[in-house]
Formats: C-alpha cells, sequence, structure tokens
C-alpha cells in the first residue's frame, strides 16, 4: 500500500480482534500495535512497564469518576521517582505514543482509544468488531481452559464494562455506538479471515 493508512480497531471482549488486527496488518505491511504499546509507553516515560500494565484499559480511579462511578476510592496512584502518576497522566503519554506511531507509517492499532486519539487523521479508517456471546464465550474457554464455564459470561460483560468505561471517561462517547466507527463487523458471522477482507476491500476506495 502507497499511502499511509491508519486502522483502529475496538473490539469486543474475545470477539477476535485482536486477530483480525495482527492478520490485517500482516496483509497490509505494517505494524501491528496491542500490547507493544505499553512497552513503547514505558520506554517514552522512563516508568516500568507494570504501572501501564495495571491502567490498560482499566477505568480511571480519579477521584472525580469514582464518584461518578458511585465509588469513591483513592486507588489508582501510583508512587515513583518521588512523583505522583494518576491515570490521567499515564493516558497522556500513551496517546502521545500513538499520536507519534500514525504521524509517520501505516499502522493498525488496537484498543487504548486510539480512533478517538487519532479522529483528525485524514486516512482514518474506524473498525469495531463484535460477536455473539456464544461465540465469544466458545473463545474465551479455549484461550483459558481454566476458566469455569459457569463464569465465562459474567467475565465478558465485566471486561466488556470495564473496556466500556475507560473509553466513556477518555472520549465522552459511547464505545458500542456504532455512529463513531467506520465499519461494523461481526467475527460469528463472517469469521475472522472475511473480516480482514471487508476491511481491505473498505480501504481500497480510499486510494
Amino acid at each position: 500500500m502507497n499511502k499511509k493508512i491508519i486502522v483502529t480497531i475496538c473490539r469486543e471482549f474475545c470477539s477476535g480482534g485482536k486477530e483480525v488486527g495482527e492478520k490485517l496488518a500482516a496483509k497490509i505491511g505494517c505494524e501491528f500495535y496491542d500490547k507493544k504499546l505499553i512497552s513503547l509507553a514505558a520506554k517514552k516515560s522512563g516508568f516500568t512497564e507494570t504501572i501501564f500494565e495495571n491502567v490498560d484499559e482499566k477505568p480511571t480511579n480519579s477521584f472525580l469518576y469514582s464518584i461518578a462511578m458511585g465509588t469513591p476510592s483513592t486507588t489508582g496512584l501510583f508512587f515513583q521517582n518521588n512523583d505522583f502518576l494518576t491515570n490521567d497522566k499515564l493516558f497522556a503519554i500513551q496517546s502521545d505514543v500513538i499520536r507519534n506511531i500514525a504521524r509517520n507509517k501505516s499502522a493498525v492499532i488496537v484498543g487504548r482509544c486510539s480512533d478517538y486519539i487519532l479522529r483528525e487523521e485524514e486516512r482514518l479508517v474506524k473498525v469495531y468488531i463484535r460477536a455473539d456471546k456464544d461465540f465469544r464465550i466458545k473463545r474465551l474457554l479455549e484461550i483459558n481452559p481454566d476458566v469455569d464455564p459457569k463464569h465465562a459470561e459474567s467475565i465478558l460483560h465485566k471486561t466488556d464494562k470495564k473496556r466500556g468505561h475507560y473509553y466513556s471517561y477518555y472520549t465522552g462517547r459511547e464505545w458500542d455506538n456504532i455512529s463513531n466507527y467506520d465499519l461494523v463487523l461481526n467475527t460469528s458471522k463472517i469469521g475472522i479471515d472475511n473480516s480482514v477482507e471487508q476491511i481491505l476491500n473498505f480501504i481500497s476506495f480510499l486510494d
């Protein structure tokens, strides 16, 4: 692909969004960013990866947000190098990393509000990956065989809820509102590979 293209992928938990992103990046011939963003943010800031992992796509624990959610808390503050780091500061560091990636080259980026952070990008394709509940439960149990099947649906719900709260806090938008995205794909209906092809087909109309 000659022109730079940025694809962001928001995804329901265990919908196959990461796999779609990896295969898409291979087809485009560009870098894929998911957990790699944590390493880059840690390197940029000088803080440990553990700090970023602890807040990765989880709701902020800032005081005002906790009040809004009805769960006042003083957790979510980290002490390092004699400074208190709030989740908001960590989000700002990661956002800078995402913008730097998009500034220089094509990329496929999963989660971390990347669709919103890069909303001013001229050639940006925003994708939302979803799947039916039974499909997602099956994938969860395949990936994590130690999970009790009785708890699988609850795990899906709680993880999606955390991602939704994180997204809403930093963007002011609803995570699962389809109007936020250019493409919404159901992997349980069309499969992983066909989802990749649908995104590629969409990109072809931009050239």
